[in-house]
């Protein structure tokens, strides 16, 4: 392994004790890593790497991703050296993708799609790690460089899967032939039956529950939300006691919670993104509202700043006081 990654590795599980150390006794629930799989759409953003996008190489991103595993496999286990009733996740950036058509190519490109979106347990730490990534390498054509001693490292696995969720995509495939081999360009559509948001995808509850189903399932690990929210361009109205925002999105996908623990699947926590409106960390705007607590604040710094409940404000403060009784109200 480069020796700069062994020093950035090294700062980072130094990090990782620090923290430990200091809340061994405050804190039992950590997470490595804040949406893992997104550094294969984002690498800047998501992985801290400075080459753009269109001149990083698979060989590149595929070895950063290593590293990455191997530093938060390394957190897990001194996590749990410090306490072992720490319980510590990886966390992943889950959106489902549908075919818009009964085709079973499509199907399989789409499943092939998520394979890489989640690039499967590797994400997770679940299974064979470096068998994983040498299945990546061969069919890439690249060659991710392993480090003695790293099989070791990898064995530390999550106790939980934490993922965040917001919206669904439909995607369609267009099979292009050159030189006989096919290549699978992905369009993204509106889903008809949903409300979709502008250019990135559709609100879709029911697909919360069937990420649940489907990491349960496939992982048998126990499952938490870390982030659900709404990235929508809300509009205040009169209310009986104000200025409100009529929405929904919190309590749709909390009734869909409700029903994969119904399934069987095991969820040790949610936690919403987020309480109060707040800027876009993917494009830096306001306009773009996720909390229950709506602020008077626009993309050009103008507005006054004040707070208005949205009316899931008062709906998710009777769901925690009756713990879960008043969902279906």
């Amino acid at each position: 392994m480069d020796g700069l990654i062994v020093k950035l590795i090294g700062f980072y599980e130094n990090y990782d004790r620090t923290v430990f150390t200091r809340y061994k006794d405050k804190v039992k629930y950590w997470l490595t890593f804040n949406e893992v799989n997104s550094v294969l759409h984002a690498p800047f953003m998501s992985g801290g790497i400075a080459t753009l996008m269109e001149k990083l190489s698979k060989q590149e991103l595929y070895q950063a991703v290593y590293h990455e595993l191997v530093a938060s496999a390394s957190a897990t286990k001194i996590g749990h050296d410090i306490n072992p009733d720490f319980k510590i996740g990886c966390m992943v950036l889950a959106m489902p993708a549908y075919g818009m058509t009964a085709n079973s190519l499509e199907q399989l490109a789409i499943h092939e799609f998520e394979n890489q979106n989640y690039l499967s347990r590797i994400f997770m730490h679940v299974g064979n790690i470096r068998l994983t990534l040498k299945d990546i390498s061969k069919k890439h054509s690249i060659g991710i460089q392993f480090a003695p001693g790293d099989d070791e490292i990898l064995k530390n696995i999550v106790d939980f899967i934490s993922f965040s969720y917001y919206m669904s995509v439909a995607q369609h495939t267009i099979q292009k032939t050159i030189r006989l081999v096919k290549e699978i360009l992905w369009v993204v559509l509106k889903i008809p039956t949903l409300r979709n948001l502008s250019g990135v995808g559709a609100i879709d509850p029911i697909g919360l529950r069937l990420v649940l189903n489907d990491f349960y399932n496939r992982y048998q690990l126990p499952l938490f939300i870390v982030e659900n929210g709404l990235a929508a361009k809300d509009v205040l109205v009169d209310g009986p006691d104000g200025s409100t925002v009529e929405d929904d999105y919190l309590r749709k996908h909390l009734m869909q919670v409700s029903e994969a623990l119904q399934d069987g699947v095991e969820l040790w926590g949610y936690t919403t993104w987020g309480t109060i409106d707040l800027v876009s960390a993917s494009t830096a705007e306001f306009s773009k509202r996720y909390g229950f607590i709506y602020v008077d604040r626009n993309d050009d710094d103008s507005g006054s700043l004040a707070r208005y409940k949205k009316k899931s404000f008062a709906w998710y403060k009777s769901v925690i006081v009756s713990n879960g009784a008043a969902l279906y109200k």
